[in-house]
């Protein structure tokens, strides 16, 4: 905590590290693992979409998924909007950027069309990396390691409750 009582971030990446900074932390490879101990989404359990595959910068080990859409917002607004998610009980898988500036929500597909608040960006279609990136804030989770989607209006209302109170704070506006 700072002295504006604001959380203080300082993991930029799932896992709590940079992948450059400490790879021993990052997630296993099949040889630590151990025999019979299979990672989350070792395989293609995920919808991957038609079209093109992955954009500029993509991993080639993710897929294209039409069943998503994307909602990004600047680094410090994702991050609070997360915490005000995971207390609801409401958050579903999150992305941070390779560069770290910015974190990507997965909301269902057709929430582009509709999606209208300053300070975020919001693109049809979504690129998942696999379960173990690093860059994932919220994994995939459960049996078949499938990305839920964030409710699109619990999300814009947890976008507009973190503006606040980043604002608040004297970290806003952004």
């Amino acid at each position: 905590m700072s002295a504006t009582g604001v959380p203080q971030y300082h993991r930029l990446v799932a896992g709590g590290v940079l992948a450059a900074a400490a790879p021993a932390l990052l997630p296993e490879s099949a040889d630590e693992r151990g025999p019979g101990r299979a990672p989350c989404g070792g395989g293609p359990s995920r919808r991957p979409g038609p079209g093109p595959g992955p954009g500029p910068g993509a991993d080639a080990g993710g897929t294209v998924a039409t069943a998503y859409d994307t909602v990004t917002v600047a680094l410090r607004h994702g991050l609070e909007t997360v915490d005000i998610l995971r207390l609801r009980r409401a958050c579903g898988a999150v992305l941070q950027s390779r560069s770290g500036a910015t974190v990507t929500f997965l909301v269902p597909a057709g929430t582009s069309a509709t999606w209208h608040l300053p300070g975020s960006s919001c693109s049809a279609g979504a690129f998942l990396p696999p379960p173990t990136d690093p860059r994932w804030v919220m994994p995939p989770a459960g049996a078949d390691c499938a990305a839920r989607p964030t409710d699109a209006w619990v999300l814009r209302s947890a976008l507009c409750e973190a503006a606040c109170t980043l604002t608040a704070g004297g970290l806003g506006p952004f």
